[in-house]
């Protein structure tokens, strides 16, 4: 078997072909119930690995202004242009997230942990560290599932997660979500982690 491409380009063919199954067409259902309970606007908001973005979307047309998106696929990044031509250039950002530079308040992950390769988890849970404000919080959905071994989605447990994320944040909501879109019924966990000082 050759390695697996996860590069910039292997993604790029991925939506340029429409080979994109885990993209819903729509925002998720628990972070639009999340976005509905925010009242501050100006809050400054990074999806990494956002893909087609439903999200960052979602919270635009809400008027949240500093809404940040980074994926490794331009494709991805203009597919949300198209839609949104007076999204703010400067808050789409081409490139790898683990070279993001600057600090949120709210980080939102929706598939992108499930598309790194699982060697670099640990990595991902210290860069969100990183990367939030002193109470910043990590909020998303994590698959609850084993899934692919050799290609993503990349599955995992509770239990391994925790791991990784115990040690820099506060696991405020780490639980089975109850408000899954219909195509991912229990299969994901619901995470709400706000920054350790």
């Amino acid at each position: 078997m050759t390695e697996l491409d996860l590069s910039g380009s292997a993604w790029d063919k991925r939506y340029q072909v429409d080979d994109i199954g885990w993209d819903l067409g729509d925002i998720s259902p628990p972070l639009k119930a999340y976005f509905d309970q925010l009242e501050n606007k100006n809050l400054r908001i990074l999806i990494p690995g956002g893909g087609n973005s439903y999200e960052a979307e979602y919270l635009f047309n809400l008027g949240f202004s500093n809404v940040h998106v980074v994926d490794i696929s331009n494709t991805a990044l203009q597919n949300l242009k198209k839609r949104l031509p007076d999204f703010p250039d400067n808050q789409l950002r081409h490139g790898n997230f683990f070279e993001v530079e600057g600090s949120f308040d709210v980080i939102i992950e929706q598939t992108f942990f499930c598309a790194i390769f699982p060697k670099l988890r640990p990595d991902y849970a210290v860069k969100m560290n990183q990367l939030l404000t002193s109470n910043g919080k990590l909020v998303g959905l994590l698959f609850n599932v084993p899934l692919f071994t050799n290609r993503p989605p990349f599955g995992g447990s509770r239990k391994e997660y925790v791991d990784y994320f115990s040690p820099y944040f506060n696991l405020e909501i780490f639980e089975k979500c109850y408000n899954s879109h219909s195509s991912r019924q229990e299969k994901e966990l619901f995470i709400k982690l706000t920054k350790n000082h």
